[in-house]
C-alpha cells in the first residue's frame, strides 16, 4: 500500500510539472506573438523608417536663388542651370579609371578625384572639382555612365550686364551662399530650400531593387524688387566707362537718388568688377561700396548746408551785398577764395552762385560753432543714413567743444570735415524737397518666384524735418542760378530746370594738402521747380584736364540728367533762368549731328566729340545723344550698330 501511495504522488506531481512547463510554453508563445505583433503593427512603422534611412543615399540639389529685378521688373540677376557631380563611394567599382575620366573631363589632376572617391562616407560631392559645371561636361559625364557618379541639379549667378551694380548685388559662393552686398543681407530670403535625389543601396553599396529611390524638389527663394532704375543704371554706368577712358581717375563714384524719397535709382563706382569672375579682383574692389563706404572731405558741394542753414537761420538775405576782396581773414588766418582777387562786390544769391569761400566763411561766423553744427547734425552727417547695404562709414566731423574758429570758417565751406556721397546727397533732397530729411533705400521688395505676388514692400521713412518749405523754395532758387549763371553752367539744359553745386577738393597727403590731387565733384537737382532727380558724380585725382569740377563732372552729370529726364518722361518746364555768358574754364557746347543709317567706315573725326562704337555691325542704328541734341566739347557720342 506505501508503495502504491509513493506511486501516486510521483505521477501526481509529474503531471503538474508538465502542466507547469506547458502553460509555461504556452505563456511565452503567446508573449511572443504579441511580441512579433507589437513589433510589427505598431512600431514597424518606426522600425522600417529606421531601415529605410540606413538604406538612404541623399544627393543634395541646391535651390534657385530668387533673382534680382529693378523697380520696372527688369532682371538684374537671374540664375543658370550649373550642374555638380555627386559620388556615393562605395558603388564606384573601379575608382582608378573613374579618377581618371573625371579629371580629364572637369580638367584637374586625378589624385583630386580619387581623394572624393575613397572617402568613407555614403554620399560625396565633389567640391570645389564638380560643382557648378558646364552642360558640355555634364554630358560628357552622362555619356561616360561611370558607376556611383551622379549628376544632381545646380545653379550659378547669371549676371546680364555684368560689372553693373557690381558692389550692390554683391557675390555668392560655391554653395549659393551669400557672401557680400544685397546677396548676403537677403541671403535667408533669396536662398530658398534645398531638394535631395534620393536612392537607396545596401550597406556594400548596391542598388536596392525592391525600393525606388524618388526626387525632392527644391523650393526657389524670394525674388528681389530694387528702387534702381535699371535703364538710368545704364546709361549712369555708361558715362562712368567714358569719363574713366577720357580721364584715368583713380576712382569714381556716382549716385542718382530720388529727393523726395530718397529712394536710390541708379548707383555705381570705379573701378569695379565682375561677380562672376570675382576671384580675379582685388578684395578691396568687391568688399567696399564706395558711394556708402567712402569718407572724403566734400568740398563746395558741402556749402549747401551751410547756406540752407543760414537762410533757416535767417543770418542774411539772398539780397544782402558782400564784399569778397579774395581771402577772408580769421584769428589771424588767411583763408584764400578759388579765385584770385576775390569776387569783388556780390549778394549772398552771387555768393553760392560764385561759390564764393569767403561768403561761406562769413555764413557759417554768423551762424557760430553751436548753431552750424547742429545743423550738420540735423542734415545727416557724422551718422549713417541707415541705407540697407553693407559697410556704411559715419564721416568725421569735429567736434565743436574742442575747436576753433578757423576749423568752423573751413567746415562752412566743406574743408576739414570728412563725410560720404551718400550723407552729401541725402542731405541736398532734404536742402530741395521740402526740408524732409529720409532715410535712403534700395529695397523695393520681396516677391513669390513662382507667382510674381509681392509679399512685402518699403515705404518711404521720413526722420525729421531740418528747414522749412519757405527755407527749401530758396535754395531751390539759389542753385538753380547755380547752373544758370554760375560755376555749374556746364550742366545747364536747355528747356528743363537744373540746379546743383559744384566741388573742388583738395586731398590731402600726410595731413598736407596736395597742390596736383583733387576730388572733382558735381551735384545735380532737375527739375528745379519738383525735384525728381538728384545725380551725384565724384572723380578723384583725374587727369590731363582743368581740374574743376563745373568743368570735368558737371558734363557728365548732366549727360545722365539728359537721358535721366527722357526714361521717366519729365516734360520741359517754363519759368527756368537763361543760361548767362560762359566762363573761360567752361566748354564749348556743339550741336550733334545725325549719324543714323550711315555706315561705320565712312564716319569721319570731329575736333568737337568724340565717338564711341557699342557692336560689331556696319551700319549705325542708333545714337546717343540723338541728332540735334547738345554736347560739351570733347564728349562721347555713342553710336550703335546692333
Amino acid at each position: 500500500m506505501v508503495v502504491i501511495a509513493l506511486e501516486h504522488k510521483v505521477k501526481v506531481r509529474v503531471r503538474k510539472r508538465v502542466v507547469i512547463i506547458y502553460l509555461l510554453m504556452i505563456i511565452g508563445c503567446c508573449l511572443l506573438f504579441l511580441r512579433l505583433g507589437l513589433v510589427k503593427i505598431i512600431s514597424g512603422v518606426d522600425i522600417n523608417t529606421k531601415a529605410l534611412e540606413q538604406w538612404l543615399r541623399r544627393a543634395p540639389v541646391e535651390a534657385r536663388r530668387g533673382n534680382i529685378y529693378d523697380r520696372n521688373g527688369k532682371l538684374i540677376v537671374g540664375s543658370a542651370l550649373a550642374p555638380s557631380v555627386v559620388a556615393i563611394p562605395k558603388q564606384v567599382k573601379d575608382i582608378e579609371n573613374t579618377s581618371l575620366v573625371l579629371s580629364q573631363i572637369l580638367k584637374v589632376r586625378p589624385e583630386q578625384i580619387k581623394a572624393h572617391l575613397q572617402k568613407n562616407v555614403s554620399v560625396e560631392i565633389l567640391k570645389p572639382e564638380g560643382k557648378k559645371i558646364t552642360a558640355e561636361q555634364a554630358q560628357k559625364i552622362a555619356e561616360a555612365r561611370l558607376d556611383g557618379i551622379y549628376l544632381v541639379g545646380d545653379t550659378v549667378r547669371s549676371y546680364p550686364y555684368q560689372h553693373y551694380l557690381a558692389q550692390v548685388i554683391g557675390i555668392t559662393g560655391i554653395d549659393n551662399q551669400g557672401i557680400t552686398g544685397l546677396e548676403y543681407i537677403y541671403d535667408d530670403y533669396l536662398m530658398g530650400k534645398k531638394g535631395a535625389v534620393n536612392v537607396f543601396t545596401d550597406a556594400h553599396g548596391n542598388l536596392i531593387p525592391d525600393l525606388s529611390g524618388n526626387y525632392l524638389t527644391p523650393t526657389a527663394g524670394f525674388d528681389l524688387y530694387l528702387t534702381v532704375d535699371l535703364d538710368i543704371q545704364i546709361c549712369l554706368e555708361r558715362v562712368l566707362d567714358n569719363a574713366l577712358a577720357r580721364y584715368n581717375p583713380d576712382e569714381i563714384i556716382a549716385l542718382v537718388m530720388d529727393p523726395k524719397t530718397s529712394e536710390i535709382l541708379a548707383i555705381a563706382s570705379r573701378p569695379t568688377f565682375n561677380p562672376s569672375r570675382y576671384q580675379d579682383y582685388d578684395q578691396a574692389v568687391y568688399n567696399r561700396n564706395l558711394p556708402i563706404w567712402k569718407s572724403f572731405e566734400p568740398g563746395s558741394t558741402f556749402k549747401v548746408v551751410t547756406f540752407a542753414a543760414g537762410l533757416e537761420e535767417k543770418v542774411f538775405s539772398l539780397e544782402e551785398n558782400f564784399y569778397d576782396p579774395g581771402y577772408a581773414l580769421v584769428d589771424g588766418a588767411r583763408i584764400r577764395d578759388w579765385k584770385a582777387g576775390g569776387h569783388g562786390k556780390q549778394t549772398f544769391l552771387q555768393v553760392i552762385q560764385n561759390s564764393c569761400n569767403p561768403g561761406f566763411v562769413e555764413i557759417g561766423l554768423r551762424l557760430g560753432k553751436q548753431k552750424f553744427f547742429e545743423y550738420v547734425n540735423l542734415f545727416g552727417f557724422g551718422q549713417k543714413t541707415g541705407i540697407d547695404l553693407l559697410g556704411e562709414s559715419t564721416g568725421i566731423i569735429f567736434n565743436p567743444a574742442k575747436i576753433g574758429q578757423v576749423e568752423l570758417a573751413t567746415s562752412a565751406f566743406g574743408q576739414g570735415i570728412s563725410v560720404t556721397p551718400i550723407q552729401l546727397v541725402n542731405a541736398a533732397c532734404a536742402a530741395v524737397n521740402g526740408g524732409y530729411l529720409n532715410q535712403p533705400t534700395i529695397l523695393k521688395g520681396l516677391a513669390s518666384s513662382y507667382t510674381q505676388e509681392i509679399i512685402y514692400q518699403t515705404t518711404p521713412l521720413t526722420i525729421r524735418r531740418v528747414i522749412s518749405e519757405e527755407t527749401s523754395q530758396k535754395m531751390r532758387y539759389a542753385l538753380e542760378h547755380v547752373a544758370s549763371l554760375g560755376t555749374a553752367r556746364s550742366a545747364y539744359i536747355e528747356g528743363y530746370r537744373v540746379g546743383g553745386k559744384t566741388g573742388t577738393a583738395q586731398i590731402a597727403i600726410d595731413g598736407v594738402y596736395s597742390e596736383s590731387r583733387y576730388i572733382l565733384s558735381f551735384l545735380g537737382i532737375a527739375p528745379m521747380n519738383d525735384p525728381r532727380l538728384a545725380v551725384y558724380i565724384a572723380l578723384e585725382n583725374p587727369k590731363n584736364t582743368i581740374q574743376y569740377g563745373g568743368v570735368v563732372a558737371a558734363p557728365l552729370v548732366k549727360e545722365v540728367l539728359m537721358e535721366s529726364l527722357a526714361i521717366l518722361k519729365i516734360p520741359p518746364q517754363e519759368g527756368g533762368i537763361p543760361l548767362d555768358l560762359r566762363y573761360w574754364v567752361d566748354l564749348n557746347t556743339y550741336t550733334v549731328d545725325n549719324y543714323l543709317g550711315l555706315e561705320v567706315s565712312k564716319i569721319r573725326p570731329t575736333t568737337k566729340y568724340q565717338f564711341s562704337i557699342h557692336g560689331s555691325g556696319k551700319t549705325v542704328i542708333a545714337q546717343l545723344p540723338e541728332p540735334g541734341e547738345k554736347i560739351i566739347e570733347g564728349g562721347f557720342v555713342i553710336l550703335y550698330t546692333e
